[in-house]
């Protein structure tokens, strides 16, 4: 048996570094470790409770957002606070734009890259593929960097600035719509949809999100020109649907009041979510041993020199039992077809967790163009906030990457503890104390890693859309 490390990956927020165990030209196990250490968490100790907002958007530049309506989410918890209807709307806009622009920039500029490598050379598809999703130079680049810049304008109309926005307050969001703002932004979306449709899949967002199986996929793609059909060619081609499966296991904090929360398994009902069955384990992670604790009461205690530790990352599990997150995640549990079909046939896979993300787009934009409708001009945008001496909140949003918590405590007016729990820390744990891998841990298992496999793994590997910063505290 030999050992491989791969890494630092590029096109990758963050640090990133995985060790594959090799054994007659397959991977047989994987660790990955999260090498920077960042500590989020216990900066935010003693401050006074309001500086959460502040403090923790700079824990990203990708999804400040999430970060920010998760804190946000969490203070409004501990004052018993819900947000001004417009207030509410306002929110959802903001996060799934931020959302949205993820999913797009990863489809573009992060994952199909890959495909333009010089080992699919001899594939019938790579001229197209290489001319228009080479990095830097290919040809999709400049617009898909315009129609993203454009995009988030809505981020301007609607929150003063991004990254690292105020505008989201528990009690909704401080930054009111006026009349003329209302048609410019939904200017924005409509030529946002145009780009989506004309470039990325050739069609209608809404014939695309009525697709209800992978035949319908299939057929779809044979039937139509644009970058997501070109990505469906080549996946098919390297039967990309059948690599990069891991537990099985789905779970969703619920979206934008259009997901649903849950947790999802093939053949069985949706089960109700419960924040009490979430545990974090130390045990493979540079941190000091304790038992798998809840966040509400975990801590984060360096012990750079642990023996068998490996990374910077915990272990989120869900009843004990790994479970996956992200746009794939979200899917299933709100019953999508079709993301329900890929997985019923093949598991979660590299080209279902893509498909994941396109079915996103073509089913949030829609809502975005009803909610900039159902806000009422002249009405609040947030209601005040009066953040108790001494209360426990939690915050939960879903990011474009999937589940993310914080769990917050005050004491005193000030932050007594504070854990979170982002979505790579799910999808990029270590094993547990049962031993149990991570998902993509998981995912890598059965692998090729011979000459020329590398981009393999690459795929899986941005298959689930690492964002390594949110993932270390």
């Amino acid at each position: 048996m030999k050992r491989i490390l791969v890494g630092p990956f590029n096109r990758v927020e963050g640090d990133l570094e995985v060790s594959l165990d090799v054994e007659g030209g397959q991977i047989v196990e994987a660790r990955v470790n999260s090498p920077l250490f960042r500590g989020f968490e216990q900066v935010l100790i003693g401050r006074a409770a309001e500086d959460a907002l502040a403090v923790v958007p700079r824990i990203c530049g990708i999804c400040s957002v999430a970060q920010s309506a998760a804190a946000a989410g969490a203070l409004a918890a501990a004052a018993g606070l819900e947000p001004a209807p417009n207030g509410r709307l306002a929110q959802h806009l903001i996060q799934a734009t931020e959302n949205l622009a993820d999913h797009l920039t990863h489809f573009y500029l992060f994952f199909m890259p890959d495909f333009a490598r010089a080992s699919y050379v001899d594939r019938n598809w790579y001229a197209s593929v290489a001319g228009r999703f080479t990095a830097v130079k290919g040809s999709a680049n400049p617009g898909v960097l315009v129609a993203r810049a454009n995009f988030f304008k809505l981020i301007g109309f609607l929150a003063g600035r991004w990254p690292h926005t105020l505008a989201i307050q528990p009690g909704g969001s401080t930054k009111a719509m006026t009349p003329a703002e209302r048609i410019r932004i939904l200017a924005v979306l409509r030529d946002f949809r145009s780009f989506l449709e004309s470039g990325l899949l050739g069609d209608t967002l809404e014939n695309f999100a009525a697709l209800d199986s992978e035949d319908a996929l299939r057929a779809w793609s044979a039937s139509h020109s644009g970058d997501f059909p070109a990505f469906l060619k080549a996946a098919y081609d390297l039967r990309l649907e059948q690599i990069g499966r891991a537990s099985d296991r789905y779970m969703s904090y619920g979206a934008y009041d259009l997901f649903a929360a849950g947790l999802w398994q093939p053949s069985l009902a949706v089960d109700s979510l419960s924040l009490a069955k979430i545990t974090e384990d130390p045990r493979h992670a540079w941190m000091t041993d304790s038992s798998p604790l809840p966040p509400a009461i975990g801590q984060t205690i360096v012990d750079a020199e642990k023996t068998g530790a490996y990374t910077w990352c915990k272990a989120p599990r869900y009843a004990g039992q790994v479970v996956e997150t992200g746009a794939l995640a979200r899917q299933v549990v709100a019953g999508h077809p079709l993301l329900r079909d890929l997985v019923l046939r093949h598991g979660g896979s590299v080209t279902a967790r893509v498909t994941a993300r396109m079915i996103e787009l073509a089913t949030v934009l829609p809502a975005m163009e009803r909610w900039v409708r159902e806000i009422v001009l002249g009405e609040a945008f947030c209601n005040p906030t009066d953040l108790p001496d001494e209360a426990q909140g939690v915050g939960i949003v879903e990011a474009a990457r999937g589940s993310l918590g914080h769990w917050l405590s005050i004491k005193r007016g000030r932050i007594e503890r504070y854990q979170i729990i982002a979505p790579t820390t799910w999808n990029f744990s270590p094993r547990d104390s049962e031993g149990q891998p991570g998902p993509l841990e998981q995912a890598l298992v059965g692998l090729p890693a011979g000459d020329g496999a590398l981009p393999t793994v690459q795929h899986v590997v941005r298959s689930f859309d690492p964002c390594m910063v949110c993932t270390v505290h």
